[in-house]
C-alpha cells in the first residue's frame, strides 16, 4: 500500500474543518443549558423567596439632577432648573452612568432631559435611578473612587 492510500484510508484524529464542535462539548452546553431551564423553574414554581436583594433603609440624601452627554467622555450635570452643577470634561465613572441612562431612555422613547434621582442610603447605599424606565444602578458597588464622584455630586449646590 503506498502512502497516498494509507493516508485516505486512515480516519484523521482530528476533524480537518476548522468550524467542527466535539459532540461531547455540544452535550454538555446542552445539559448545561438545560440544567439552568430546570433550577430557575423550580425556583419559580416554588415561590422561593428572592436573594441578593440590598435590605431597606431609611434615604439619607436625594438629588434630581439631569445629565447631558457631550461625547464619550464628556458630560454636563444640570439641576432641574437647568443650571451648571457640575462640568466634567472627562466624566469618568459619571459618564458611564449617563450612557446607560441614556441607552435605556432610547430603548423606551423616553425623554432625555428628563430628571434622575441619586438616592444615600443609611446603610450606605448610592443609587442612580432614572423612575422613567425603572433603570437603576447601585453606585457603591463600583468601588469607592466610583461612589465618591456621585457624592460629590450629591454635595455640589
Amino acid at each position: 500500500m503506498t502512502e497516498q492510500n494509507r493516508i485516505l484510508r486512515e480516519p484523521a484524529l482530528r476533524s480537518q474543518n476548522p468550524d467542527y464542535l466535539p459532540v461531547p462539548l455540544l452535550r454538555a452546553m446542552l445539559l448545561l443549558a438545560v440544567t439552568s431551564l430546570v433550577i430557575v423553574a423550580a425556583a419559580v414554581v416554588s415561590d422561593r423567596e428572592t436573594v441578593a436583594q440590598p435590605e431597606a433603609a431609611a434615604m439619607v440624601r436625594e438629588k434630581w439632577v439631569v445629565m447631558e452627554g457631550l461625547s464619550a467622555q464628556a458630560v454636563i450635570v444640570r439641576n432641574t432648573d437647568g443650571s451648571v452643577l457640575l462640568d466634567l470634561p472627562h466624566g469618568g465613572f459619571v459618564t458611564v452612568i449617563q450612557s446607560g441612562i441614556f441607552t435605556e431612555r432610547r430603548k423606551h422613547g423616553v425623554d432625555q432631559t428628563l430628571p434622575v434621582r441619586i438616592v444615600e442610603y443609611a446603610n450606605g447605599r448610592l443609587v442612580a435611578e432614572d423612575p422613567e424606565t425603572g433603570w437603576s444602578a447601585e453606585l457603591y458597588a463600583f468601588g469607592g473612587e466610583n461612589k465618591a464622584a456621585f457624592e460629590r455630586l450629591l454635595d455640589a449646590k
